[in-house]
């Protein structure tokens, strides 16, 4: 997509003002984006973010429309009755010229428009352990401001996504099928996910005993899904929610504590660097409870560590798999990416596993 490409397809949203110019936008490697400037009759300008909807992911562009455009209106409402900044604390769509909240081009590419917010800035990383906290606060609020959202109404973007069962039937579906000729690698890690084929089934059965509701989740609780004000430091809003759906409030914590709370990245391959940080874990937990203020029931509550461990351990099956099946899934850099990446997740569940006791006891300290 050129540059000139991207000023037809301006043309089809209600967009402010003349096109001025766009350029490539952000670090995600899942959607094309473009941050694009107009300038309006007064002479002043406003800019948005224009983004290509990646239809190899996201099979159904219309239906993930239908739940950003419902949640961010669900958000927008409560903002503006507590007196917030719309334009700021929520992601706003812009509609097309037609009505609609997606353009699509020539080639049956799906493009949406979106209000950038002003004086932001995000992070691809934890700089400081503070920063940690403060995203916990974000992704508590977030469940918070979308308690009373009736979860079951949205539209799964990605079918099972976060279904620990499946994800661990899809895993034995590979050892099955050994499609790379790679089962002899990795005898040991299968066995630790057999292992655990009833703590699999945990989460699911939490939920179908009352225990544990369906809640409206965003499932990609990385650090760079947070926009912070570029003055103050604080977090504005929660970005990126092409994965909004149905789900678990502590999977949504435990993706988090999987990426952030650990010692080492996902694909270190010297497994002694890779250690569970309980005093990190500590500073989520209690933004988190924070951000939620309250709105958590006991039962979830209750299932935050085993959310953590779940999280890593369904990362550590999906690396697995796709190690299996010939590394078709995942981007990998080197030979045995994947198998590094399932090692590092399980040697990590291991480590959650014995500090549990310390983990619940940190959520009954804060709840």
């Amino acid at each position: 997509m050129s540059i000139a490409e991207v000023k037809e397809i301006i043309k089809k949203f209600m967009a402010e003002g003349e096109y001025v110019g766009a350029a490539p936008f952000g670090s995600g490697h899942i959607n094309h984006t473009f941050l694009v400037n107009m300038k309006r009759e007064d002479g002043s300008t406003v800019d948005y973010v224009l983004q290509r909807i990646n239809k190899n992911v996201f099979k159904s562009p219309e239906k993930l429309m239908e739940n950003y455009v419902a949640v961010t209106r669900f958000i927008r409402e409560k903002i503006e009755k507590m007196g917030g900044d719309p334009m700021r604390e929520v992601i706003n769509v812009i509609p097309t010229v037609d009505g609609g909240y997606f353009a699509i081009d020539s080639e049956g590419e799906y493009w949406r428009l979106l209000v950038y917010v002003t004086d932001s800035l995000s992070y691809d990383k934890v700089e400081r352990p503070e920063q940690f906290y403060e995203s916990a606060v974000a992704f508590g609020n977030f469940q918070y401001m979308l308690r009373d959202y009736p979860a079951q109404t949205l539209h799964e973007t990605i079918v099972n996504f976060h279904n620990t069962p499946d994800r661990y039937r899809q895993l034995m579906e590979a050892v099955e099928n050994n499609a790379a000729g790679r089962l002899s690698e990795v005898e040991a890690e299968v066995e630790f996910a057999r292992a655990r084929f009833d703590f699999a089934h945990t989460l699911e059965n939490a939920h179908s005993e009352g225990r544990l509701p369906l809640r409206v989740t965003h499932n990609d609780t990385k650090l760079n899904n947070i926009l912070f004000d570029i003055n103050t430091g604080a977090p504005l809003c929660v970005v990126d929610l092409d994965t909004i759906m149905p789900g678990y409030s502590v999977n949504d914590f435990g993706d988090s504590i999987r990426f952030g709370a650990t010692t080492a990245l996902e694909d270190e391959r010297d497994l002694s660097l890779v250690n569970f940080d309980l005093s990190l874990y500590e500073l989520y937990v209690k933004g988190f409870i924070e951000g939620a203020k309250g709105g958590l029931t006991e039962g979830e509550l209750e299932m935050l560590p085993i959310g953590a461990i779940m999280m890593t351990f369904e990362c550590g099956m999906r690396f697995l798999a796709d190690y299996l099946n010939g590394d078709t899934y995942f981007r990998v850099h080197r030979e045995g990416h994947n198998l590094d990446r399932a090692r590092n997740q399980f040697k990590l569940v291991s480590d959650m596993e014995a500090h549990l006791d310390e983990m619940r006891a940190i959520v009954k300290k804060y709840s």
